[in-house]
């Protein structure tokens, strides 16, 4: 065992490889050990020998209900599956950044414990990333081409769609879906957003395309199909007031210095210099 943080432990289910890691798959959960034990395995087993080297972080926020040794498998020298377990429940923002700096993939991609999109697109963002050096790219449930559920509660889509519409208006310029539970970031980026996050609980999507936006981060979107959706923890009333909260605190942070980041500064700054003079 070894401490990635103060509080949370750290466990590695790895072949041994030491090539640099390619790609590094977070997924984040809560009392939904079961679930992430079989995500992580089909995920290793779809990955394997698809990508020459990678890794599967699974965060634990709290949970408490991993076994002893909860991946069996054996991935050769192709990847590995980290364990991290967080000594209290603080928010899927708060695992997800946990998994992220503990990363150290080239590229960096979170999903839901449940893969509500499938596998496939996780390569496409993969594919994207690493080829055209995107710093982000999100999936969008609002595409003509996405799929999304249909029969979910009427006052939870009601909810969903006026905080999309508050956000997109107060805080994101017109991106309406910023909750889309697939998300993916180039190492370094990853290093410097992840630094620099607040917000643990459901607004951290919102925070981070915030930052992104802010620091003009080339941003790209894609078309998701919902597969299945089976664990959201979603309570409209307390988690909206909670997200109208976080919203405010975005612009606090701001006003404050705590998004202050000269390395994201210098990295868009070098990148469009290198544009500039190719195009001469």
């Amino acid at each position: 065992m070894r401490h990635s943080q103060v509080g949370a432990v750290t466990r590695d289910f790895e072949g041994g490889a030491t090539d640099p890691v390619a790609l590094s798959v977070i997924l984040p959960c809560y009392r939904a050990a079961g679930l992430a034990i079989a995500s992580a395995e089909t995920l290793a087993s779809f990955l394997h020998g698809r990508i020459s080297r990678w890794e599967i972080i699974v965060v634990d926020d709290g949970g408490g209900d991993f076994p002893a040794s909860p991946f069996g498998a054996n991935w050769g020298t192709g990847g590995s599956v980290r364990l991290i377990q967080l000594p209290k429940n603080r928010g899927k923002g708060a695992a997800v950044a946990a998994g992220m700096r503990a990363a150290t993939g080239a590229v960096r991609i979170f999903t839901d414990v449940d893969l509500p999109y499938g596998i496939a697109p996780i390569l496409l963002l993969e594919s994207i990333i690493r080829t055209r050096r995107i710093h982000v790219v999100i999936g969008d449930r609002t595409f003509p081409q996405s799929r999304y559920a249909t029969d979910l509660p009427v006052m939870r889509r009601a909810a969903s769609r006026v905080f999309s519409l508050i956000t997109a208006t107060l805080v994101t310029g017109g991106f309406f879906d910023t909750q889309c539970g697939l998300k993916g970031f180039r190492g370094d980026v990853a290093d410097a957003l992840f630094a620099l996050q607040r917000l643990e609980r459901f607004s951290f999507d919102v925070e981070l395309i915030y930052l992104a936006l802010t620091y003009g981060l080339e941003i790209k979107r894609v078309p998701v199909v919902l597969e299945v959706n089976r664990t959201s923890s979603v309570r409209i009333g307390r988690d909206s007031v909670r997200s109208l909260a976080d919203l405010a605190r975005l612009r606090f942070n701001r006003f404050r210095g705590r998004y202050d980041c000269p390395q994201l500064e210098e990295l868009v700054a070098t990148e469009c210099s290198s544009v500039t003079e190719t195009l001469r």
